[in-house]
């Protein structure tokens, strides 16, 4: 989903022996608990809260273009039922934000990211497409 961004260190306190630390991942803009055990015994006071934000304003090209896709929760490749409707739901506000601001004429900074999207979803049906023509060809 994220594209193997690469994660920060994050501190959900400034105060010392309260949290360890977190990772962030600044394309989805969330907090993962890390893998490793060691990490459980670093304290998120030495990075602390705002790490992240100091760190890309510092050095903004390295921060990444914001992704629109969302994590879909699936087991054994289903989609979990709660979650999609949260998602979708989601998904729907946010077309009718961006068309709101398309009616003001107001930059969305989306565009790209809906026409990869749609490319996508043509190679999607292309594929599916593909796979009904050749069992017809059986």
């Amino acid at each position: 989903m994220c594209e193997s961004q690469p994660l920060l260190p994050m501190g959900q306190s400034d105060v010392p022996n309260s949290s360890p630390v977190k990772l962030y991942c600044s394309r989805c803009e969330d907090l993962y608990n890390p893998k490793s055990s060691r990490h459980a015994i670093i304290d998120g006071a030495y990075f602390g809260t705002s790490f992240h934000n100091i760190l890309f304003q510092v050095y903004p090209a390295m921060l990444p273009p914001k992704s629109q896709r969302r994590f879909e929760p699936r087991v054994f490749g289903f989609k979990v039922h709660a979650a999609a409707a949260l998602a979708r739901w989601q998904s729907e506000q946010r077309e009718n934000m961006k068309d709101r601001l398309r009616a003001v004429k107001l930059e969305t900074g989306f565009e790209e990211e809906d026409e990869e999207l749609e490319e996508d979803e043509e190679d999607e049906d292309m594929v599916e497409e593909g796979v009904e023509g050749a069992a017809v060809q059986l």
